[in-house]
């Protein structure tokens, strides 16, 4: 592999003296991969299955432990209802059916590790390194969903003395909240499929809303209200908790209209009111942007040669973007193909339909 190399992302006149000097000073590997696929989650999983496919070896690079992204983390307990051949499945069930299917064609996965900076080398590979070591790609799929996250924050009385015991932002395991007086904050999906998805293992839910008007699916919301389990409060919010060291007690919460407050018992609040996503160094790798999203043409294709995203991260020029596990296992199929005939010109773009392949 020839050491010259030429830096992806804009080099500024403060920036050390020549590109090569650039690089990352960690080993980097020898073997050459056909693709590298950026992401671990849904949309990942299923772009390493299509990639093994096609013949192709494939790396799979995720930040995080385990792989599966924010189905993984954020709802693994919760269920999923448009995911084509499923009436419902659960987050954890959906990841486990992705990776036995990505399993199939034994791609590499490489968890825990960060992607932090982007080389291209002078025969027109890339150099993708880790704080831990450079890995050769002959191209890129970028599948990081909406990048790193972490959960937005109330200002409230005892909030951090309390994470962790008695205040949460995730739900891994529904079976802690069991038979527990639970209190939910938030309007958006994630606050309203979780209160419908506890309430028959909670002795109580208790959800409330700083407004009148959810982000969640208006379905969802009515079976809310109609749900006898499940108190609705709107412009109610949350004022402060308190309790003692095994956890929390009470919360007190207001009516926004009036600043009358009430004092309910609780054992948990799950707090639902969103997250910052961050695509970190991805962000400065030259790839162009558009609204904090990759922009990609019609073959899932972004500015560099060779370097493609798809997914939550991807914004399709002249395309409505639609962030759905199904729109993202489409993209990836796309953008797949694409790149297997960017790394061989010979390949045919459309490899026929699996079920013609044996077994």
């Amino acid at each position: 592999m020839a050491q010259q190399a030429t830096q992806v992302k804009p080099v500024t006149a403060t920036a050390l003296s020549g590109a090569a000097a650039q690089r990352p000073s960690v080993p980097v590997e020898n073997e050459l991969s056909d693709l590298m696929i950026i992401g671990a989650g849904p949309c990942g999983l299923f772009a390493s299955y299509y990639a093994g496919f096609r013949e192709m070896k494939t790396v799979v690079l995720d930040a995080l432990p385990e792989a599966g992204g924010q189905l993984a983390v954020l709802y693994p307990e919760k269920y999923i209802f448009d995911v084509p051949g499923y009436p419902e499945i659960l987050a954890k069930d959906l990841v486990a059916q992705l990776v036995a299917q990505a399993s199939r064609y034994n791609p590499r996965m490489v968890l825990g590790e960060r992607a932090t900076d982007l080389v291209r080398n002078a025969d027109g590979t890339y150099a993708v390194y880790t704080d831990k070591k450079g890995y050769l790609t002959k191209a890129i799929l970028i599948t990081a969903g909406v990048g790193s996250f972490s959960p937005n924050k109330l200002n409230i009385t005892n909030q951090e003395k309390f994470e962790g015991n008695g205040i949460y932002y995730f739900v891994k395991h529904k079976s802690f909240f069991q038979d527990k007086n639970l209190l939910i904050v938030g309007g958006g999906d994630s606050a309203v499929d979780w209160a419908l998805n506890l309430k028959d293992v909670t002795k109580s839910i208790v959800l409330i809303h700083r407004r009148d008007q959810f982000r969640a699916h208006e379905q969802s919301v009515k079976e809310c209200y109609n749900c006898p389990q499940i108190s609705v409060r709107t412009f109610t919010e949350l004022k402060s908790v308190d309790g003692d060291a095994s956890g929390v007690k009470v919360a007190t919460i207001f009516d926004n209209r009036t600043t009358k407050e009430e004092t309910i018992p609780v054992d948990c609040i799950l707090i639902n009111i969103g997250f910052k996503a961050n695509l970190g160094p991805i962000a400065n790798w030259g790839i162009q942007m558009e609204n904090r999203a990759i922009k990609v043409n019609g073959k899932m294709e972004t500015n560099l040669p060779g370097v493609f995203a798809a997914g939550d991260i991807a914004a399709q020029s002249d395309s409505v973007k639609l962030n759905l596990i199904a729109t993202g296992f489409a993209q990836a199929a796309l953008a797949v193909n694409v790149a297997k005939k960017y790394v061989d010109p010979k390949a045919q773009l459309f490899p026929g339909h699996s079920s013609e392949k044996s077994a």
